[in-house]
C-alpha cells in the first residue's frame, strides 16, 4: 500500500516536472518502478521490463538516394513526401526522421547497379542508367522530375550544325562522343551502323567537330543545344527518375510495403506540384454557369450556406489554370475566393 501511495503521489506530481518524460507513464510502470527502487522521476517509458533497455527500431530497408545533380531536387521532394531528410556538407549518409530508413547518397550512375546486387534494397535514378547497366531490377514506379524541370529528358544524337552529317545512316564509320556509351552503341547495332563510341567524362557538347564527329547527350529543353550551335538528327532514349528495387527485397512483403508506402507519398507530392486548391462563395443561381467551366479531380465539393441562396464551393484544379479560371468566377459574382498550394494528392 505504502508503495501505491507513493507511485501515485509521483504521478500527482509529475505534470509540475517539464522535463520528466515519466509524465505520460501508466499508474503500473511508476509503481514497477518504485519497488525496483528506481526514481520514477528519471523513469525511461521507452524502457522494457524484460531488458531495461530503450526500445529502438532497427534501420531494414536501404535507401540509394542520387548525389550530383539530382541532389537537391531530391531531398525537396523527400521532405515535401513526409521524409525529411537531414545531410551534412560531407557526409555521404543522409539522416532520416524514419527510423526503418537508412541510405546513401552515391553518383546516379551507380545506382541500379548496387540496387541489383542487393547492396540498395531500393534507389532513385534515371532510366537510362537502368538501361545502360542493363541493371535486372523491379521499377517501382516513375518520377518525373529533374534539376530544371518536371519532364521527361532525351539522349538525344547531335552533330554540328554545318556538319554534312543528316541522318543516323551518315554515322557509318564516325567518332561518337558519349557518357551513355553501351546504351548508344546498342542503338547503333539495331540500326546496322558500326561507328567508334567512345566515353566523355563531361563538357560533350565542346567536343565536336575536333575531337567527335558526333555527340550523344542529355537534353532537357536543348537551350544546351542551340548555345552550342548543334542540331539533333535523333533520339536514342527517353528517360525520367524512377524508384527501383531489388528482387529480393520486393519478395520480401515488410520491404516491399515500406517501399510501396514510399513510392505512394512521392508520387502524390509530385502530382501536387502541379495542381492547386480553389474555393469560393458563389450565389446558388450562377451554379450551373459555373460547374460546366470548373474543371475538378472528379466533381467539385459544393455545400450549402447559411444563406440559403448561396453556396460553397471547393475543388482542385492545375495551377496553370488559376489565373483565367479566377477571373472567371469573379464576372459570375463568387465572392471570397481563395487559391491555395496542396502538399500531396493522392488519387
Amino acid at each position: 500500500m505504502r508503495d501505491r501511495n507513493r507511485a501515485v503521489s509521483v504521478c500527482e506530481n509529475l505534470t509540475a516536472s517539464e522535463n520528466c518524460q515519466t509524465k505520460f507513464l501508466r499508474l503500473d510502470k511508476v509503481r514497477a518502478a518504485v519497488k525496483a527502487g528506481t526514481n520514477p522521476l528519471f523513469f525511461n517509458p521507452n524502457i522494457t521490463k524484460e531488458t531495461n533497455m530503450p526500445e529502438t527500431t532497427t534501420p531494414y530497408l536501404m535507401i540509394g538516394m542520387p548525389k550530383g545533380s539530382l541532389e537537391e531536387s531530391t531531398l525537396a521532394l523527400f521532405a515535401q513526401a513526409g521524409y525529411p531528410v537531414v545531410k551534412s556538407s560531407r557526409s555521404y549518409r543522409p539522416s532520416f526522421d524514419d527510423p526503418a530508413l537508412d541510405g546513401r547518397f552515391v553518383r546516379a550512375q551507380e545506382i541500379a547497379r548496387y540496387v541489383e546486387h542487393g547492396f540498395f534494397d531500393c534507389g532513385l535514378t534515371g532510366y537510362d542508367w537502368v538501361v545502360e547497366n542493363s541493371a535486372d531490377v523491379v521499377e517501382v514506379c516513375d518520377l518525373v522530375y529533374s534539376r530544371a524541370s518536371n519532364v521527361q529528358s532525351r539522349w538525344v544524337i547531335c552533330v554540328p550544325e554545318a556538319s554534312e552529317i543528316k541522318t543516323v545512316k551518315d554515322l557509318q564509320g564516325k567518332r561518337i562522343a558519349t557518357e551513355l556509351v553501351e546504351t548508344t552503341r546498342r542503338f547503333l547495332e539495331s540500326q546496322g551502323i558500326s561507328a567508334q563510341v567512345e566515353f566523355s567524362w563531361g563538357a560533350t557538347e565542346v567536343k565536336v567537330p575536333d575531337l567527335a564527329d558526333a555527340i550523344v547527350d542529355l537534353t532537357e529543353t536543348g537551350s544546351s543545344i542551340k548555345a552550342n550551335k548543334l542540331r539533333i538528327i535523333d533520339t536514342i532514349l527517353k528517360t525520367n527518375t524512377k524508384l527501383i528495387a531489388n528482387k529480393k527485397a520486393w519478395a520480401d512483403p515488410k520491404k516491399r510495403e515500406k517501399i510501396e508506402s514510399i513510392a505512394l507519398m512521392l508520387q502524390s507530392a509530385l502530382t501536387a506540384k502541379h495542381l492547386v486548391g480553389l474555393k469560393f462563395n458563389l450565389p446558388k443561381e450562377k451554379l450551373g454557369e459555373v460547374i460546366e467551366k470548373l474543371p475538378a479531380l472528379r466533381n467539385p465539393t459544393i455545400s450549402n450556406l447559411s444563406n440559403d441562396a448561396w453556396v460553397a464551393v471547393e475543388t482542385v484544379i492545375d495551377s496553370k489554370l488559376a489565373r483565367d479560371i479566377i477571373p472567371t468566377l469573379k464576372t459570375h459574382n463568387a465572392e471570397g475566393i481563395i487559391e491555395y498550394p496542396l502538399n500531396k494528392v493522392v488519387y
